[in-house]
């Protein structure tokens, strides 16, 4: 268990950091606005970059990522379904769909995977599906809703939507060079890590200063019962569709069975709340069940580790 508390210590002692940072106001008004700039534009993609350049593709094809994929394609067409229903938009719809089913691969559930499944390469499978199929897709929604609302959009300029975008640039291009296999000159790549080393403490800041003046999660208001459905679907939800997934139609078992309901039972990416940020929609659902997932994910990741470990 050492791994699952020390990898929410960490990502909690910044969170509280970037509180105290909003409370005193030592970045002024506007700290967390440029914070998630810097994240969405120039940090997170060249992250996603040097981090796709060196991975293994032939890792996207293994039994685990079918589960986790269609694990996330459940829990997300869940609650787009209640989402249309509902009326809930299509931006908010959109945000509150990631937090349902898009995990924290990156910096928390690296930690969790060397300390609790003792090999971080486990959640390269799940990292490689989100930033290579479901963020672009979703980063083309929120855009094309973004578009909608101002000037009629061409056809031409709707298939170039994902190619504008600045974390899917950092991703494919990261994807094309580990599929040419072309080494990144150290001038280039070296400057490029450093930047990208900016990502996770600044989305994390950023989220620190948003809890400044918050409510309790999952409170009163329009985002109560998407910050519960949201909560519900990634924290029990898709590690129980995980489970039967990989059990009954893929045949796993043991380590590998543990391994991908893990990864399944991560909390809600705190990189959500830049993309709901950057596109002013479902900010405040994006914080409370990134939260809320991040709160509950402690004794279901206990839980999971005590039955399957």
């Amino acid at each position: 268990m050492q791994g699952v508390l020390n990898g929410f210590a960490v990502i909690a002692l910044v969170i509280a950091v970037g509180y105290v940072i909003g409370r005193r106001g030592y970045l002024g008004d506007g700290g967390r606005e440029v914070l998630t700039r810097l994240a969405f534009h120039v940090a997170t993609p060249a992250l996603l970059f040097t981090m796709l350049a060196q991975a293994d593709l032939s890792l996207i094809l293994s039994p685990s990522l079918l589960v986790t994929a269609l694990s996330t394609a459940a829990m997300a067409g869940i609650f787009v379904t209640v989402g249309v229903v509902r009326g809930w938009g299509v931006g908010r719809t959109t945000i509150g769909a990631l937090c349902s089913s898009y995990v924290n691969s990156g910096n928390l559930g690296i930690p969790i995977a060397v300390y609790v499944l003792g090999d971080a390469s486990l959640v390269a499978p799940v990292l490689l599906f989100q930033q290579l199929f479901v963020t672009p897709v979703a980063l083309t929604v929120l855009d094309l809703a973004e578009a909608s609302s101002g000037a009629r959009l061409s056809w031409a300029q709707r298939l170039l939507t994902p190619f504008r975008n600045p974390i899917a640039i950092g991703s494919l291009s990261g994807v094309l060079v580990s599929a040419t296999g072309w080494t990144v000159p150290s001038p280039v790549f070296d400057p490029l890590e450093l930047i990208g080393n900016m990502s996770v403490p600044a989305i994390l800041i950023a989220f620190g200063i948003s809890l400044c003046g918050s409510s309790w999660p999952g409170g009163r208001g329009a985002d109560r019962v998407p910050v519960l459905l949201s909560t519900a679907l990634k924290s029990v939800g898709q590690p129980v569709a995980a489970w039967a997934l990989a059990t009954s139609v893929f045949g796993l078992h043991g380590a590998r069975l543990l391994d991908v309901v893990v990864t399944s039972a991560l909390p809600a990416a705190q990189n959500l709340y830049t993309y709901a940020s950057r596109y002013r929609v479902g900010e405040r659902l994006a914080r409370e069940s990134i939260l809320l997932s991040t709160m509950v994910a402690v004794p279901v990741l206990v839980v999971v580790a005590a039955l399957l470990g």
